[in-house]
């Protein structure tokens, strides 16, 4: 095991596009922490939002913050209280820290935790640097079959899981999901993976729909074909477009679930619509308990992530991934923080 330096090297937010290389402390574990030698980041919409906004609702960056929250590494120091034999091992890292002590921590629903300390959300630091510290028990060991990419996906595969979760997605189902994204990609996987029968992607732009048909998604232009007609167990919104939501609300079926999970700021509902024919509207706010379920899919061949990744950066490139994420020849943008460059950062695209 290599010595661990006193310093790294961080790709810090100052404010709105305003980003710059620091040499920051490494920092040292507490009793229950490990360290983890980063290896690679997912590029999330979230990061690209602070760039460009400077904040996501109440979340303000009112002082420097390092971005990137979708982590995997290796650990190479470990606190007080954990066993020294995790020195060593590959972990997908979930990426927030809950008080534990709370009602909502209590009744296991921690991801509601008033208290929660979130990776990149304000005044958290993430992980576009070189080691980052997490509770033990949310340092996943990865087997050597899940890339270092795949396994920091395990973020985002997280996401549908919960998505699939809370809309009760079960074997026979037929699941419609708006947005053919990584999210939608993701959440179209997982839904084949819980049993659904009949996966269909909605999105207007045909290369997403080419893309989300690869996976093995039925796919549908929304602007040129009702979905209504599908009378779908579950609709799940990956778009956060106000036309697409309030079309999968009318294309769910009576006593279906309408899974929420792109960011739309408001939308108008038909109460007597969904009152009339019982939909169950809800929502996820990130996920509890995911990442055994995200190992055993990736192992499984269940769900494939490497795929996803079209773009890939060095820590001097941090603002090239996020000004690039979300245009259409994208799916993940991935940052390597212990490589100062990757000189074409464009990768084959997903098949």
């Amino acid at each position: 095991m290599s010595e661990i330096p006193s310093t790294m090297t961080a790709s810090v937010l100052r404010g709105v596009k305003d980003l710059v290389l620091e040499e920051r402390p490494v920092p040292t574990p507490a009793a229950d922490e490990v360290l983890v030698e980063v290896a690679s980041v997912g590029v999330c919409g979230s990061d690209v939002h602070y760039y460009e906004h400077g904040r996501i609702g109440p979340y303000v960056v009112e002082s420097p913050l390092i971005l990137g929250h979708e982590v995997s590494g290796r650990i190479v120091a470990v606190g007080a209280d954990v066993d020294p034999a995790r020195v060593g091992q590959r972990v997908a890292i979930e990426p927030q820290r809950p008080c534990r002590r709370c009602d909502f921590c209590r009744a296991g629903d921690y991801n509601l935790c008033p208290q929660m300390e979130f990776y990149a959300t304000p005044p958290i630091d993430g992980a576009f640097c070189d080691y980052v510290l997490i509770q033990d028990d949310f340092a996943y060991e990865v087997p050597d079959a899940i890339s270092d990419n795949a396994a920091a996906l395990m973020e985002p595969l997280s996401v549908g899981i919960a998505a699939a979760q809370k809309g009760g997605i079960k074997v026979g189902d037929t699941v419609l999901i708006a947005g053919g994204g990584p999210i939608g990609i993701i959440a179209a996987q997982v839904a084949k993976a819980f049993g659904a029968v009949d996966v269909v992607v909605a999105d207007i732009n045909p290369a997403r729909r080419e893309l989300a048909a690869s996976y093995g998604a039925r796919v549908v232009d929304p602007a040129a074909e009702s979905t209504v007609e599908l009378a779908a167990n579950v609709f799940i919104d990956a778009s956060g477009a106000t036309p697409a939501i309030v079309n999968g609300i009318r294309s769910t079926r009576a006593g279906g679930t309408v899974v929420l999970v792109g960011s739309a700021d408001e939308f108008p509902l038909s109460v007597p619509e969904v009152a009339m024919r019982e939909l169950n509207v809800t929502g996820i706010f990130r996920y509890t308990g995911t990442w055994p379920i995200a190992r055993a899919l990736l192992e499984s061949g269940q769900v494939e992530l490497d795929s996803l990744v079209t773009h890939v950066y060095g820590i001097e490139q941090v603002e090239e991934a996020l000004s690039g994420e979300g245009s259409i020849d994208s799916l993940k943008r991935i940052v390597l923080p212990r490589t100062r460059r990757v000189d074409e950062p464009s990768v084959k695209a997903a098949s």
